[in-house]
Formats: structure tokens, sequence, C-alpha cells
């Protein structure tokens, strides 16, 4: 198989700034023909984006996925709830996990696999608190300093 030119890589930059990231899981997601178009030209914001379960499904919502021009009427719906597909033993450790006090699901990249099939990683975060927020900033700008320190010798 050819790898591609440029495989795909969309981020949610500010989930770790928000929430304390416990676990990550890669997790296949239900796309259809209009979605995959528009997900490989990088049209997606994961910012928004929060999953849940329902009926013993992972589901992701507010997902925004940015109609794909060329499709005409067989357009698809921007942020329409998307199934997540995982092992039934990995839902069940994440629904247990969820029913602890201030978990979520939220997703963090989604990417392109070697196969070409497109991915989502997920990661059960626990949210920050505003004084928690700062800190991680006064680590990151120590860090930043240190480094430049050392490049400067």
């Amino acid at each position: 198989m050819l790898a591609r030119k440029n495989p795909i890589s969309i981020k949610n930059r500010r989930a770790e700034h928000d929430f304390t990231i416990v676990s990550r899981t890669k997790a296949g997601i239900m796309l259809s023909g209009s979605e995959v178009k528009s997900v490989r030209k990088g049209k997606v914001n994961l910012g928004d984006a929060y999953c849940f379960f329902q009926k013993g499904e992972l589901w992701i919502k507010n997902m925004h996925i940015s109609e794909y021009f060329e499709a005409s009427y067989n357009n698809h719906e921007p942020r329409a709830l998307r199934k997540l597909l995982l092992r039934k033993s990995e839902i069940n450790k994440l629904q247990a996990k969820i029913k602890e006090k201030g978990f979520t699901i939220i997703p963090m990249e989604l990417f392109e696999s070697d196969r070409g099939i497109i991915k989502l990683e997920i990661a059960l975060a626990k949210g920050k608190k505003s004084f928690d927020k700062r800190a991680s900033i006064k680590e990151k700008e120590e860090k930043r300093n240190l480094d430049r320190l050392k490049v400067g010798r």
C-alpha cells in the first residue's frame, strides 16, 4: 500500500489545557463518504466535542465536519452524532470509569492510520480547576525558559 503524502492529523489543542488526561484509547469512527472527504481536506473542529454512552454504545457529539462542496444533495449534517467503534471490553472499562465523579471522555486527535482508515484518539480525562490551569502554564513557561538557557550556552 502506498503511503499518503500528507497524512491527516487534527488535534484538540484545548484538551490538555482544560483537562488532566488519565488514559488514551484509539477508536474507529463511522463516517459517510462526504464526511471522509472533508476530513481528508482537514475541515474538522474537535474543540467542543465530547463523548457519551447511549444504550451501551459510545457516541461523539458536537464534532464539526464541514460539508463537502462537491457532494451536492448527498451531503452530511456537520454536527451529527457519530458512533465510535471499540471492543466491548474497552467500552465496559470506560463506562465504569465515567461513573466516577469528575471523569469525562474527550476527543484528542483525529488521524489516519497506516492502512488509510480514519481513527479518533479519545482520552479519559478529569476537568482542571482554574488554579490547576495557572500552575500548568507556569510549568510550561519555566521549561521553555530552561530550554532557552540550555540552547544559549
